[in-house]
């Protein structure tokens, strides 16, 4: 590093100040002297108005997702800058230039890569902190690996392993490069340093190669729908000597990557070319050359430079051609194109060679100096789906020149036009005058002015009073309109002819206005599509870039959220990348989150790829049979071995964990058993006399049963609420069938009743009814029948309504239920499959237990307690999908319950920011924990589905948050919030484990059908916009 290059970090590190330009003049002003740099920046920004667009200089945008603000973190050895003291401004200097000094003899590092060290050990200490974290903040794995399966050959996501969201975009957009991938897979190092590294560069860069190989094979050919990036991480970290921790911007990250994949491969690539100059592929892939062409105080100069990442401003601009025309001339340029020397200074840029990936870095983030800390620019900038470059190669320079000249003269044009059409509309919209001139003469010939004076024509003569009247001088009075003055202005003295020319005239001018500004909105309209059009012949269309990722920042300056867009030419779609969830996107979806201006989220880094080198996203061909290689035919054999190892551990953790499963179900079983065979020896059996016949809801009951336990809502030990409901059912059916049927036999009774009470039950699954009364919850065979359950479990359900051996109210009933109690014990196991019949009634009492988590939701949302609310609407929205997911009528309005679980999390957003603002310490603390513990954790729970409305309840919560960014606040809670906010932000759609359940009470059928009905007729008088 050259020591004007290390004064400059150090006087970027002192002031803040990150414009190179600016730097280079406090340097140049000061002769090298450091203090005097520092005395120059800090008084000339003194000077500078807030308001001016210069005193806002491009900072670092944030890299990682946890940002401590300026003055957020109490530190021993700060040092005040604010004064006047030059003491402090020499300590400061020395001691910086002291530890950058220190440093770099230490380790050999310079301090642009100990910054980038510190953004990943940011990343890495978040992440063993979040390992002590209470239950509540741990955003852990699904325990089942079968929710952690990759699904066919679907995209691989990248675990978050603490705020490492920004490391997830910038891979995954190079990952989806397969030119790039397939240079990582096939890279090996060079032969030599497997005996010993020669350098610094050499201990850094080749481990992180070797880990970034094995995160790529994983992403090839895991079966894993998401990995972990830890060791990758771990190696950057492992590579630099430093404690500290600080955000840096993620464009320098970039950068610093590709330097040591840059690295790395030169090393290999002069092992491989002994003699020739290498060529290295990362040079290749991803860096140009332009021509830098100019005056500097007269005297005209071309340079040739490389670039790798080309840096635009966004402040200014509306799209990526007005920020590309505005980056490739700097200063004044007259005097390029003329033969007269002038004093200016200025240059131009044209590209010579452009690399097959084109990266632009988006600059949306400034330091504020009157504020002291980074702010973030929201403005929309568009950019296009395919760029064409044309205007901008060096090839084209004289006829993008005469371009440029043509539309300069245009847009003069347009400035003129367009200051003349706002005069017209002034004219006709704003001016009183000509308005009333336009009005008037048309009020005065329909009779609705005041009358005026004709020139000719009798007048009437004042009376002797009115010419003996001495006017008397009224100071606060005298300026009234004296009372024969007309409301507005009008000719006194007028003819009917020149009412008619006048009159005339005015419609005429009229006319020619209103015509004379249509012509100016053509003239304009055609103006700006001629400007549109300039570049759009074929000759200026020979450079084709298509969009290949989009890079998005979500948040503030402070924190914030990144993820990725990243296209897929095989299935010609757009695919979103945020950590570990991979979905298919749109182009809409895309432009909403990366435009900017419509929410906190927008494009950092746009990143193009040559559309003529289809190289760059083509798959691999095998040189032997032609065919495509995909999966684990990509992979170089040692990296096959790893993700081979890798998978088996995986396959036999899904093994360990149905082996796990399948032992709990049989321990459930057998203990099912054991309770069914001693209820079975229990009950005092008979049968009638004659032979039992089969069973069937049209016929008559089934002559065979297994011994089974009965669930709990069909039989009791002991007459409970429950069961009497059911067994007044049972009775009542009994009894209609005793006195409709003939036969008296128990057998015939059975029979029949059956069929009475299917029937009634049939009639109440077909009934069409309000929310408040679902007759599923009233009996289990409503739910059956809705739910389209196989005949066989309608039948034996009913056959154990009957057999309950609480049903003894008289002979009749005990008998019938001895008869049924046979059946069951005669059920041959071929005829009703036991696991499906245990299934059902599993999937009946999970919805019981949903409507019980909903009901009892409702009620506490209803009674304003939110805290308590939530977990119960949580679970309830999460039981309810389950059971939505094998039919529309297993669970209650998926719609309702989202709408009270958003409107639950967006009141206790209310109130923790209610809290927050008060202030006081208690208050601020309660409020923080209810969004740490209780709505950070949902958010994932609302951006997995990406509802609309969910999304925008999230925006809502996020912004109520961020909009505290800009406003002054105490020390304390300016630490607190820029603490907070990052867990805010950075939240993927990893779903978290939350406490268990809230505890259930206990329900009988006829209390949990009324308060049902209770709460659902309470929200069915809600008006449809409050809910």
């Amino acid at each position: 590093m050259t020591h004007q290059q290390t004064l400059l970090n150090q006087l970027r590190e002192i002031t803040g100040t990150t414009d190179i330009q600016l730097l280079q003049q406090a340097l140049q002003v000061s002769n090298g002297d450091l203090a005097e740099a520092v005395a120059f920046l800090t008084e000339k920004n003194a000077k500078v108005p807030q308001q001016d667009e210069t005193t806002y200089y491009q900072t670092s945008q944030v890299a990682s997702d946890r940002y401590i603000s300026v003055g957020s973190q109490a530190d021993t050895n700060v040092i005040d800058l604010t004064g006047d003291d030059k003491d402090d401004l020499q300590r400061a200097i020395a001691l910086s230039l002291e530890e950058s000094s220190r440093a770099f003899r230490e380790t050999g590092i310079t301090d642009e890569e100990q910054a980038i060290s510190r953004v990943l050990e940011a990343s890495i200490a978040e992440n063993k902190a979040s390992l002590k974290r209470t239950h509540t903040e741990v955003w852990s794995d699904s325990p089942n690996p079968h929710d952690r399966k990759r699904i066919d050959n679907c995209p691989v996501g990248l675990k978050n392993v603490g705020n490492t969201c920004w490391f997830s975009a910038v891979i995954q957009s190079l990952f989806n490069l397969l030119e790039f991938q397939r240079l990582v897979l096939n890279y090996s190092p060079p032969a030599r340093v497997h005996d010993l590294p020669r350098n610094q560069k050499e201990h850094r860069n080749l481990p992180f190669m070797q880990e970034l190989r094995n995160l790529f094979s994983l992403m090839v050919g895991s079966k894993r729908k998401y990995v972990d990036p830890s060791r990758a991480v771990e190696i950057l970290k492992d590579a630099f000597k430093s404690s500290e921790s600080q955000q840096q911007d993620v464009s320098e990250f970039t950068h610093k990557l590709l330097d040591w994949l840059e690295d790395a491969f030169q090393m290999k690539a002069e092992e491989d070319r002994e003699g020739e100059k290498p060529k290295n592929p990362m040079v290749e892939l991803f860096y140009g050359r332009f021509l830098a062409v100019g005056v500097l105080e007269g005297k005209k100069f071309e340079n040739t430079e490389m670039f790798g990442q080309y840096p635009l401003q966004v402040n200014g601009f509306k799209d990526l051609h007005e920020c590309l025309e505005a980056a490739m001339i700097e200063g004044e340029i007259e005097s390029l194109h003329s033969a007269e020397n002038s004093a200016r200074s200025g240059q131009e840029h044209w590209f010579t060679e452009l690399p097959p990936v084109l990266t632009f870095e988006l600059s949306r983030f400034e330091f504020n100096q009157a504020l002291g800390r980074p702010e973030k620019i929201h403005n929309k900038l568009e950019f296009p789906s395919m760029l064409y470059m044309d205007r901008y190669m060096d090839r084209n320079r004289e006829i993008t020149r005469i371009k440029r000249e043509e539309i300069r003269r245009l847009k003069e044009h347009l400035t003129l036009l367009q200051q003349r059409l706002e005069r017209y509309h002034l004219v006709i919209s704003h001016s009183d005058s000509v308005s009333e001139l336009w009005l008037r003469p048309q009020e005065v010939s329909s009779g609705r002015c005041p009358p005026v004076c004709p020139a000719s024509g009798p007048t009437t003569a004042p009376t002797a009073a009115q010419q003996q009247r001495v006017p008397i001088h009224k100071p606060f009075t005298q300026s009234r309109l004296p009372p024969d003055l007309p409301m507005h202005p009008a000719p006194r003295h007028i003819t009917e002819e020149e009412l008619r020319v006048l009159e005339g005239c005015l419609h005429r001018w009229r006319s020619e206005v209103e015509n004379d500004t249509r012509d100016l909105q053509g003239s304009i309209t055609r103006i700006h599509r001629t400007i549109e059009l300039m570049y759009s012949d074929k000759s200026m269309m020979q450079v084709p870039y298509r969009l290949h990722a989009v890079l998005v920042h979500e948040g503030q300056a402070n924190a914030g959220h990144y993820w990725a867009y990243i296209y897929d030419p095989h299935q010609r779609s757009w695919m979103k990348y945020n950590d570990i969830s991979v979905t298919k996107s749109s182009w809409e979806e895309l432009v909403r989150d990366s435009f900017g201006g419509y929410r906190n989220a927008s494009a950092y880094c746009l990143m193009y790829i040559n559309d003529k080198k289809p190289f760059l996203i083509e798959e691999e061909f095998d040189k032997e049979t032609g065919q495509i290689l995909s999966g684990m035919d990509k992979l170089p054999p040692d990296l096959k071995q790893y993700v081979k190892e890798d998978n088996e551990l995986f396959d036999k953790e899904i093994e360990e964990w149905d082996t796990m499963q399948a032992r709990k179900a049989q321990q459930e079983k057998l203990a099912l058993a054991t309770a069914a065979t001693a209820a079975s020896a229990a009950s005092s059996t008979s049968t009638s006399s004659s032979s039992p016949q089969p069973m069937s809801i049209e016929s008559s009951p089934p002559d065979n049963a297994v011994p089974q336990q009965d669930p709990e809502y069909m039989e009791q030990p002991s007459p409970t609420n429950d069961s009497k409901h059911l067994q007044e059912d049972t009775e009542r059916a009994i009894s209609r069938a005793a006195a409709e049927q003939e036969e008296r036999s128990p057998e015939a009774l059975l029979n029949a009743a059956i069929k009475l009470e299917y029937a009634r039950l049939l009639r109440f699954a077909q009934e069409d009814t309000p929310p408040e009364n679902d007759y599923r919850l009233q009996h289990i065979i409503v739910y059956f029948i809705q739910n389209q359950a196989p005949k066989k479990i309608l039948e034996r359900t009913l056959l154990t309504q009957f057999a309950d051996r609480n049903l003894a109210f008289d002979e009749r009933c005990k008998s019938i239920m001895n008869v049924a109690r046979a059946k069951l014990d005669l059920i041959k196991p071929e005829e009703v499959n036991m696991d499906e019949y245990e299934i059902w009634h599993q999937d009946y009492r999970n919805f019981r237990e949903t409507t019980i988590f909903m009901t009892t939701g409702l009620e506490l949302f209803q009674k304003t307690n939110y805290v308590e609310a939530l977990m119960y609407l949580i679970y309830s929205y999460q039981y309810n999908k389950e059971l939505l997911s094998k039919g529309l009528y297993r669970g209650h309005d998926e719609e309702l319950l989202g709408h009270y679980r958003r409107e639950c999390l967006l009141k206790l957003n209310e109130q923790a920011a209610a809290m927050f603002e008060s202030g006081e310490e208690p208050e601020v603390t309660t409020g923080l924990g209810i969004m740490n513990e209780l709505v950070v954790p949902c958010i994932p729970l609302l951006l997995i589905h990406d509802t609309e409305r969910d999304l925008l309840a999230v925006e809502d919560m996020r912004n109520r948050w961020c909009s505290y960014l800009g406003q002054e606040m105490e020390s304390n809670l300016q630490e607190k919030l820029t603490d907070f906010l990052p867990k805010l932000l950075d939240c993927s759609t990893e779903i978290k484990s939350f406490h268990d359940p809230p505890k259930l009470p206990s329900y009988s059928t006829l209390e949990l059908c009324e308060r049902f009905s209770r709460i659902m007729a309470a929200l069915g008088r809600v008006p449809t916009e409050g809910r």
